[in-house]
């Protein structure tokens, strides 16, 4: 069964960020905090899933070989990428 925490992974030096599930936005499905800013794991409609920066308002990550028609109800689990300024970063998104 799916747990309701997700760990982003990075691959490149072994950081974990944690995501915490969150009460249901407007469209139903399920949306994720990471526990230590206002960083969101939530379902976008024009990119699908994402890493999403609501300081900043910004999109941070997606899924990177998942397209946006085979992505379910859920996050997919599956390696992500995301850009932080000039770098660039792949992470594995777990369920835990």
């Amino acid at each position: 069964m799916i747990g309701k925490t997700i760990e982003m992974r990075r691959l490149s030096d072994g950081a974990v960020y944690r995501f915490e599930a969150q009460p249901s936005g407007l469209d139903g499905l399920p949306r994720f905090k990471r526990a230590d800013k206002d960083i969101w794991i939530l379902r976008d409609e024009k990119f699908g899933w994402i890493v999403w920066d609501a300081q900043d308002k910004a999109l941070m990550g997606r899924p990177w070989e998942i397209a946006i028609e085979d992505q379910g109800d859920l996050p997919p689990e599956c390696d992500w990428v995301s850009r932080k300024g000039a770098n660039s970063f792949v992470y594995r998104l777990v369920f835990v």
